[in-house]
């Protein structure tokens, strides 16, 4: 099934595929709660993302991931990050067209992950990005 979304302003566009169920997940570090994040991927899955204007890239933690967020509206699209030369994304149901209210986040926390841990969670669980 194909999902698309974006930021408020048109900027930033995705399409999401997969042929799961869409399963969101609500990370609980400061950035992700005070963006009401409800982040979706599936390995399996594909993400393509366009800009029409440079997002903002904020790095946190371990620096190795991008948190997207439109540089005009300021909407928190997702994050991506690169693993072996392969970008994997995770996207935040809240920007898809349709967000899905009915679905409740599953709670998780991240916490004592190390780079390698972290790397080797997101590669097995993140959607490849294709462009």
């Amino acid at each position: 099934m194909k999902h698309e979304g974006g930021c408020h302003c048109g900027a930033v566009r995705f399409a999401f595929e997969s042929d799961k169920p869409l399963a969101p997940r609500a990370c609980q570090c400061g950035f992700c709660r005070k963006h009401n994040a409800r982040t979706v991927a599936d390995p399996d899955g594909s993400a393509v993302l366009a800009f029409a204007a440079t997002p903002i890239r904020n790095r946190f933690g371990l620096g190795v991931t991008d948190f997207l967020i439109c540089g005009r509206c300021g909407c928190c699209i997702g994050a991506e990050t690169e693993i072996g030369g392969c970008r994997y994304a995770t996207l935040n149901l809240n920007a898809f067209d349709e967000p899905r209210l009915d679905l409740e986040a599953e709670p998780i926390s991240y916490d004592g992950e190390s780079p390698t841990m972290r790397a080797a969670r997101r590669h097995e669980r993140w959607t490849p990005r294709v462009d």
